[in-house]
């Protein structure tokens, strides 16, 4: 009788865990962060998560059927997932077309254009939110809270610096407060720190993501934001540096995308450290306040070469 044998590539990781599982799992861990949103902006935020979610699912549907694959991979949940992704990366009220825009970009051109999951080189939902900005800035930059339109507060910091900022609040520690909790302007998804924290500790729990790029990348930005983000040395504000923008989202959602993060250990330790320094470089230096979603796709970029060469000690070796 002859016997068939399955090869594939290493790594070869046994687990009871399943692509399904594990996307579903990221899916409701950023339920609170949702609910938030909702909370924060309005029940407008569920027009374009709808549409992103949508348009998502079908493109990959579509897609699927021209290539002639298997159509039930496309309840695996990673389509619902960039879909929900790309929405938390765009402003609440954006016009309808936006995210179905992006979610196409990232479906069509950033998965399936690679062969689908597992192959694709750069994080899809962010290379969405990259081509959006790209083309339409003013639309991706049009911020609202409570219904008055004015800049988020990394916006703020850029333009007028930390004082101006401050006035905006009734002091610094309210600032923070508010950071962490998510009562400011911003993207869908990122404003409230602590829901997404609460998301993360999920995932940690579930064994989905490890601390090792989250931790990396959070505290590099706030070695950086406090040494130099400030007038001369040592006088920086980390704590703004870290609760502001999309960094919580991006370290605990994006930068831990399995596919498009390094394998070992040091790696991810390297990865997150290039991202949190791209991310305050960025931030410094560019005419764009933001740098999250750029610092995560140069580094995807250097994900193969790290990989390459920050490998594990082979056994038997000394």
């Amino acid at each position: 009788m002859n016997t068939v044998f399955q090869t594939s590539p290493s790594p070869h990781i046994r687990t009871n865990d399943t692509i399904t599982s594990i996307m579903w799992c990221v899916v409701i861990s950023l339920i609170p962060a949702l609910f938030f949103s909702i909370y924060n902006f309005g029940f407008i935020v569920l027009k374009p998560v709808s549409i992103a979610i949508v348009t998502a699912v079908i493109v990959e549907l579509v897609i699927l059927a021209i290539r002639k694959k298997e159509l039930s991979t496309v309840l695996d949940g990673s389509a619902v997932l960039t879909g929900l992704l790309l929405a938390f990366n765009i402003p609440p009220d954006v016009p309808w077309w936006l995210p179905m825009i992006g979610s196409f970009v990232a479906i069509a051109v950033a998965k399936q254009a690679f062969g689908g999951i597992g192959y694709n080189i750069f994080n899809p939902a962010l290379i969405g939110r990259a081509f959006l900005l790209a083309a339409w800035p003013v639309e991706m930059t049009t911020w609202q809270l409570n219904g008055v339109t004015g800049a988020t507060p990394l916006g703020i910091f850029k333009e007028k610096g930390m004082d101006t900022l401050i006035s905006k609040f009734a002091n610094h520690s309210d600032m923070i407060w508010k950071l962490f909790y998510g009562e400011v302007g911003g993207c869908i998804g990122e404003t409230s720190a602590l829901l997404l924290l609460l998301g993360a500790g999920f995932l940690l729990y579930k064994k989905i993501i490890t601390w090792h790029i989250p931790f990396s990348y959070i505290g590099t930005l706030f070695v950086f934001g406090w040494f130099f983000s400030g007038k001369g040395i040592l006088n920086g504000d980390p704590w703004f540096y870290i609760l502001s923008g999309g960094v919580f989202l991006g370290a605990f959602f994006m930068v831990t995308d399995m596919v498009t993060s390094p394998l070992t250990k040091k790696g991810k330790l390297i990865f997150g450290f290039g991202c949190g320094l791209l991310t305050f470089l960025i931030r410094k230096f560019g005419a764009y306040p933001e740098g999250v979603s750029y610092s995560i796709l140069i580094m995807n970029a250097f994900t193969p070469i790290i990989d390459r060469y920050i490998v594990q000690k082979k056994f038997g070796s000394k």
